[in-house]
């Protein structure tokens, strides 16, 4: 359903520790805001290449979204093993490099099969997620974790600020050239890596790379061993999949709900980009030494129910921005949880750990876009009941059992 820092956010890491994951989140934000120049379009692309309908371009939004995270769930452990083998560095760059040639196919293609063949590539590609952020497991000190996935995190929302504001104005112009853009981001990020990123990973600290653990079962079946790990992962589960109700049908349920334009859609990401960008950016880790890694955890689950039940029953489209404040703040809960888990996993293991989560996300991101889409089709359509912002209040009802997981997993197995 996946935070540009000031450079003394980093706390007290060394100064050259510090640059390094400061470039990492610089890869991560050119990642992320290639992925925002392109959402504001999909919508119209769709239509404009298979003439169908506003709800019918949805679904099929839905599947090609499938295809993204299908490729991500049985990758990104794949990518996390070869990262933990081979480095960090080599991972990164590379995947980058493909995922500016990707956009390239998908700033072509002529016919819907070819944006299926661009995201399936794009899904493969942005598994990298996993090795980025083995780099922070690989710099910081254990206590500090939680702080640098936040700065992550909030690397990817700053790309979110920029991407679809910008891809909004482009699509406005035609809805070929966000995608021309985000190659360009791709392909400058990779050229600057190649010069600046140096390797995280000492070689004392690889492991062999083994197809047995590097794939979605057996990295999954590896972290089971550790029960905080695994209750915590299906809570992440839990969570993401109620966030597809916002990921999958945001610029569908715009269109439909409020009739807004190409521009507004890219803004309204913008917004919750800056917010989320300040929540992980700038504030976990503070709140995180504050009040402790768990607290923070449940402070940031509590604000999802209000931000979706916003979302649900807005009457007009000034509650679109409340919903978005509030529901930023629900960004203070995966940094947390994503330290808790670190901090409790082997050093040689951290890329198959953020294998395992990334794996989770996607994975919710292959079953959530086709249900919560269909869920808007149903309620879309003038047939039968008409209310678009189901997809929220399924979601709402989620993040409701996420935090009963949450809390029984940190109840019984959460030790400082």
């Amino acid at each position: 359903m996946p935070t540009a820092a000031r450079p003394d956010s980093a706390g007290s890491a060394p100064a050259g520790q510090q640059s390094i994951l400061l470039f990492v989140a610089f890869i991560v934000f050119i990642d992320m805001m290639g992925i925002g120049l392109i959402l504001p379009v999909m919508p119209s692309l769709i239509e404009g290449i298979t003439g169908a309908s506003i709800d019918r371009a949805a679904e099929i939004g839905g599947w090609l979204l499938f295809a993204y995270a299908t490729m991500q769930f049985l990758f990104a452990p794949i990518i996390g093993g070869l990262s933990d083998r081979f480095g960090r560095r080599p991972v990164l760059l590379t995947t980058l490099f493909l995922l500016g040639l990707d956009y390239v196919i998908m700033a072509w293609a002529p016919a819907l099969v070819w944006l299926f063949v661009g995201r399936i590539i794009s899904g493969v590609m942005g598994a990298s997620w996993a090795a980025a952020n083995s780099c922070v497991a690989d710099v910081a000190k254990p206590e500090e974790r939680g702080k640098f996935f936040g700065i992550l995190g909030g690397a990817g929302a700053m790309g979110f600020v920029i991407g679809p504001g910008i891809g909004g104005i482009l699509g406005e112009y035609n809805d070929r050239l966000p995608f021309i853009a985000a190659a360009v981001l791709a392909l400058v990020g990779t050229a600057v890596g190649i010069l600046i990123l140096k390797e995280t990973l000492p070689q004392e600290k690889r492991r062999a790379f083994t197809i047995v653990r590097a794939n979605p079962l057996g990295s999954l079946l590896q972290m089971s061993k550790t029960p905080l790990v695994i209750g915590f992962l299906a809570a992440i589960f839990i969570l993401q999949l109620a966030a597809q109700a916002q990921i999958a049908v945001w610029a569908y349920w715009l269109i439909e709900r409020f009739d807004w334009s190409k521009t507004q859609i890219g803004f309204s990401v913008v917004l919750f980009g800056i917010l989320l960008a300040l929540v992980q950016g700038g504030l976990v880790g503070r709140l995180i030494g504050r009040i402790g890694e768990r607290r923070t955890a449940y402070f940031g689950l509590m604000f999802g129910i209000p931000a979706y039940l916003t979302f649900a029953f807005a009457p007009n489209d000034w509650f679109v921005y409340v919903g978005i404040v509030v529901g930023a703040a629900s960004g203070f809960a995966f940094p947390a949880m994503q330290q808790m888990m670190s901090n409790r996993i082997s050093e040689d293991a951290q890329g198959e750990l953020q294998g395992a989560i990334a794996s989770t996300v996607s994975l919710t991101s292959i079953v959530g876009p086709v249900m919560m889409t269909a869920v808007f089709g149903a309620y879309a359509d003038q047939q039968g009941l008409y209310f678009p912002g189901a997809p929220f209040l399924v979601g709402a009802g989620l993040m409701l059992v996420s935090i009963l997981v949450y809390a029984a997993t940190a109840r019984r197995h959460y030790s400082a």
